[in-house]
């Protein structure tokens, strides 16, 4: 079982999570879009270690500490094989278009997945599924009853497609992918609010129409 920490890091409130496996006290942080003071006093406080740092696509708000982290505890990157080209082009990853950061120095993922693979944090078993649409490489991660999904799954919304490599049409069929996986699970999105995929599937405009 994996214990479930929320820190808001960027300026646009990106939801950054520290996760620890209870019965290793191995942990992971997941979208270090920029340094937290709290996740790091966390980490260096515990008695486990940071084993990875994961990364659900490949957005400048979403990856912008994961190298620094990565090197100040020798923590591997763990990312979807195509966020790897978000990591090493400021284009792509958006940070060149946003003044109140400076570019991100390219760098690479440690462990690339594609869909269905699974990895395990301490004891807990942690699987990648594919969820393209906000942007071609966005993934979620899913384990014990939860599901972080980035920017693919909002509380009653999901992610825009209108910036590179969004795709309108691959959004629906991520959105229906996570519909269809039976049980209900708790959502742990990118931005705003938690929900659980029974709300979902009741109230998301488009998660209730396909």
């Amino acid at each position: 079982m994996i214990e479930i920490k929320l820190t808001q890091v960027t300026v646009i409130m990106t939801n950054c999570y520290l996760l620890t496996d209870k019965e290793t006290g191995d942990m992971a942080v997941v979208d270090p879009g920029d340094r937290s003071e709290r996740i790091i006093n966390e980490i260096n406080n515990s008695k486990g270690a940071l084993k990875y740092v994961i990364l659900t696509h490949g957005h400048y708000d979403h990856i912008g500490y994961a190298k620094q982290l990565a090197e100040l505890y020798n923590a591997k990157i763990v990312c979807g094989k195509d966020t790897d080209r978000f990591l090493s082009d400021n284009v792509l990853n958006h940070s060149v278009f946003h003044d109140e950061i400076k570019d991100i120095k390219p760098f690479k993922g440690d462990i690339l997945l594609s869909d269905g693979d699974c990895f395990k944090l301490g004891n807990t078993e942690i699987k990648y599924i594919y969820t393209p649409g906000h942007t071609k490489d966005s993934g979620c991660y899913i384990f014990d009853d939860t599901i972080i999904t980035g920017d693919t799954l909002f509380y009653e919304s999901y992610g825009r497609t209108d910036l590179p490599t969004g795709n309108g049409d691959e959004m629906i069929n991520s959105i229906c992918r996570l519909k269809n996986i039976k049980g209900n699970y708790k959502v742990l999105p990118g931005h705003g609010m938690m929900s659980d995929l029974d709300h979902e599937r009741k109230y998301n405009p488009l998660m209730s129409s396909v």
